[in-house]
């Protein structure tokens, strides 16, 4: 355990951002199931708006660090391939 008042500190930030970083994280990730039920039932529609929404959400956690631009850029790929996959495999 930490002596000095500013390292006690800096623990309990460090608590509160993880648990900050996590619920982002855990969002995406909810998220992104959707998106694979919508691509799983052939709604294509609703797909490419919840696509939309993920790459928000995705490059808001970027931008508070949550996610490593290039770890973002290739979550963001990586979705929009599934769908462009799963939409040419009609």
């Amino acid at each position: 355990m930490a002596n000095i008042k500013s390292q006690k500190k800096r623990i309990v930030l460090a608590e509160q951002a993880n648990l900050a970083n996590r619920s982002k994280k855990s969002r995406i990730s909810t998220e992104v199931r959707k998106f694979r039920e919508f691509i799983a039932s052939k709604d294509f529609a609703s797909a490419e708006t919840k696509l939309r929404e993920i790459c928000s959400l995705i490059d808001r956690a970027r931008l508070d660090n949550v996610y490593h631009d290039n770890t973002a850029s290739r979550k963001k790929a990586g979705l929009a391939r599934e769908l462009s996959t799963a939409k040419s495999a009609k």
